[in-house]
This record gives C-alpha cells, sequence and structure tokens, in this order.
C-alpha cells in the first residue's frame, strides 16, 4: 500500500483526498498546513490519521511510515521548493498547476530530478478521461488524418472578492493570470494531442479585473505537425464554458464542458467518406471521467510496470514554455518560437518578463 500525504488543504486538496480514497492501492497518511485547525478539520473530514506542521516532519518518518507521493496543493510561489523537498526525502511529488512560476523554477526541478532520481508528476488530469485518451490512439494509428485546426477556450468568471486574497492576480505568487492558472488545462490538453508547438504570436490585457496580471489573452499557435490552433483564456466570461475542437482530415472532435468532463461531453463528426469512423470513436471514448482519480490511477500503473509516471517533466516543461511565450509575444509584440526562451530571456525567469504594458500606464 503506497502512502500520500498532502500539503496544503486549501480547496483544490479535496479533489486530491477523494482521489486516494477513491483508488486502490493507495491511502492518505497524513496532511500538512501552517494553519493547524484549518488542518485538523480537513484531516478529521478525508480520514487522515496524522497532522504535522511540515513537509519535513512527515519526511522524517520511519521508512516504513513516510510518504511515497507527496501531493502540493499549496499557492503556485511554493511549488517548486517543496517538490525539491519531498525528492530529496524520497517522495515523489505530484504538483498542482502550474507546476512552476517560470522555466527557471522549472528547471531547477528538472536538475533536482536527475539529482535524485525521484520523479516530478505534473497535475494535468484532463489528458487522462477516456475520452481524450481514444483520441489520441485514433490519431496515433493515423485513423483521423493529419491534425489541421484546432480551438482551445477556457471562458471563466472571476469576481473582484475572488482576488481579495492576497496572492491572487500577482506574479509574484500565482504567477501570472488566466494564461498560468486557469487556461493551463485546457490547453495542455490540447498540446497532449496535437504534439509540440512550433511558435506563438499572442496579446494579454487587463480588461475589468484589480490584478497584477492580465485577465485575458489569446493566441495563435503553430504546431511541428501543420496544425495552427488559437487560444484563449478569460476570467472576465460570464457564462462559464472550457471548449476545444480539433479539425482533423477525417473527422472533427468537439469538447464542451467546465471544470471536467466525460464522454457525454464530447461530440464527434466523421467527414463525408469516413462514417465508419464513428463507431471506432464510440468504441474508444469509454466512460472514464477527466479528474485527479485518472491521472493518480494512471500513475500508480506506471509505477507498477516500472515506467516513468505521467505527465512527465518534459511534458509539464513544454506546457509551461506555451504559457511563457504567449506573455513574451504578447508583451513584446512579436511572434515567438518554442525554444528561443532559454537562460538570459527576460522571460526565462519570470512570466511578466519586460513587464506588463499596463504596469507602466499605472504607475
Amino acid at each position: 500500500m503506497f502512502r500520500s500525504v498532502i500539503v496544503g488543504t486549501g480547496a483544490i486538496a479535496n479533489a486530491h483526498a477523494e482521489a486516494i480514497a477513491a483508488t486502490p492501492g493507495i491511502e492518505l497518511a497524513g496532511v500538512v498546513d501552517l494553519a493547524a485547525e484549518r488542518a485538523q478539520e480537513f484531516a478529521a473530514r478525508h480520514g487522515s490519521p496524522a497532522v504535522f506542521g511540515s513537509l519535513a516532519e512527515a519526511l522524517a518518518l520511519a521508512p516504513d511510515a513516510a510518504p511515497d507521493y507527496v501531493h502540493i496543493c499549496t499557492p503556485p510561489g511554493s511549488h517548486v521548493d517543496l517538490a525539491i523537498e519531498a525528492q530529496r526525502g524520497g517522495a515523489v511529488p505530484i504538483v498542482e498547476k502550474p507546476p512552476a512560476l517560470s522555466l527557471e523554477d522549472f528547471d531547477r526541478l528538472l536538475a533536482s530530478e536527475d539529482e535524485t532520481g525521484v520523479p516530478v508528476v505534473g497535475l494535468f488530469q484532463h489528458r487522462f478521461g477516456s475520452a481524450a485518451v481514444g483520441l489520441r490512439g485514433l490519431l496515433a494509428e493515423g485513423a483521423l488524418g493529419r491534425p489541421l485546426v484546432a480551438v482551445a477556450e477556457t471562458l471563466w468568471y472571476r469576481d473582484d472578492d475572488y482576488f481579495a486574497v492576497p496572492w491572487r492576480g500577482t506574479w509574484g505568487v500565482e504567477g501570472g493570470g488566466p494564461t498560468m492558472g486557469h487556461g493551463i488545462h485546457q490547453f495542455d490538453l490540447l498540446l497532449s494531442i496535437l504534439g509540440p508547438w512550433a511558435s506563438v504570436r499572442a496579446v494579454a490585457v487587463r480588461q475589468n479585473r484589480p490584478t497584477e496580471t492580465e485577465d485575458v489573452s489569446s493566441a495563435i499557435v503553430t504546431f511541428e505537425n501543420g496544425a495552427v490552433a488559437t487560444i484563449l483564456n478569460s476570467i472576465v466570461s460570464p457564462r462559464e464554458t472550457s471548449r476545444l475542437r480539433f479539425d482533423f482530415e477525417h473527422a472533427t472532435a468537439e469538447l464542451e464542458h467546465l471544470y471536467g468532463y466525460d464522454s457525454t461531453h464530447w461530440t464527434f463528426t466523421p467527414a463525408r467518406g469516413s462514417e465508419d469512423l464513428a463507431e471506432d470513436w464510440t468504441a474508444r471514448a469509454g466512460s472514464t471521467p477527466s479528474g485527479h482519480t485518472a491521472q493518480l490511477a494512471a500513475v500508480l500503473a506506471a509505477r507498477e510496470s516500472g515506467e516513468r509516471p505521467p505527465v512527465t517533466t518534459a511534458d509539464a516543461r513544454r506546457t509551461l514554455e506555451l504559457s511563457a511565450a504567449i506573455y513574451a509575444s504578447a508583451f513584446t509584440d512579436r511572434t515567438v518560437a518554442a525554444g528561443e526562451i532559454v537562460p538570459g530571456h527576460p522571460f526565462y525567469a519570470s512570466m511578466q518578463g519586460t513587464g506588463a504594458p499596463w504596469a507602466a500606464v499605472t504607475a
């Protein structure tokens, strides 16, 4: 039986605790939070046998009681340091999005992974719904033909009260606006299907929220395979929805949901002459919803088979690099190529890079 410890007992930690409870072969061994009363309430609600004041306390347990996995559910600015601490303690960190505030910070994780031999798991649960898995399978087998056009939209609504939490909407702790903290799940799913991106041209603006960061961004992304996609991220949209569309040579696959999906949220339309694909799609779509439970099950299955856990650091870095490139393109008014943001580049150490245009106006 594997043991998990959850660090941070805010809202998203509930999804992790529920996933642990629903997944055979793993148990919740403890929770960590600086707020003792909140931690105790969380532990009681989810049946955790122990509460710790620090991750170090949990990692210092005897080998037969120490955690195998550490679920990092704290504000984004603390993700990297906690993940490295977990690695050095021999536990695999499962890191909520975004995994790091910058490519520079993420590369510290990569270095720690090389040093310790302990992998990092980026929490990108939308990859693991059976419909997305089935779509990737059909594409890999060539049944869908080439991917041509795609759309990824995260149209959400967060009012001013949401940003009353001091770290929200800041570069220093949250790392960015909806490009980092909200839409990243949708365009990570986009990347998991379309593969490596090649270049991006973007805009980012602050339309209506009291934040340091953007509240809307939009990008045109080209992929190595020739596909072209648009990505729109918003937290000012009263009718909330998350939408993806993939147009392949032989079919269109569409997904509309909000914070998670199952196969009923997908629509599959074969092109004329490819009607038999509909039956293949139905057989592949399955019934497993996206979510933390689906990804945790995949992580444990990989461990049992001796494989690296999904999502790999390479996968997570590619997604984070796209976030950085969207900001770089938006703030410098130019097209940014994959691989361009390297040490010394202004957007390598921070998503705000050379600075948001509205910051100068405010100053």
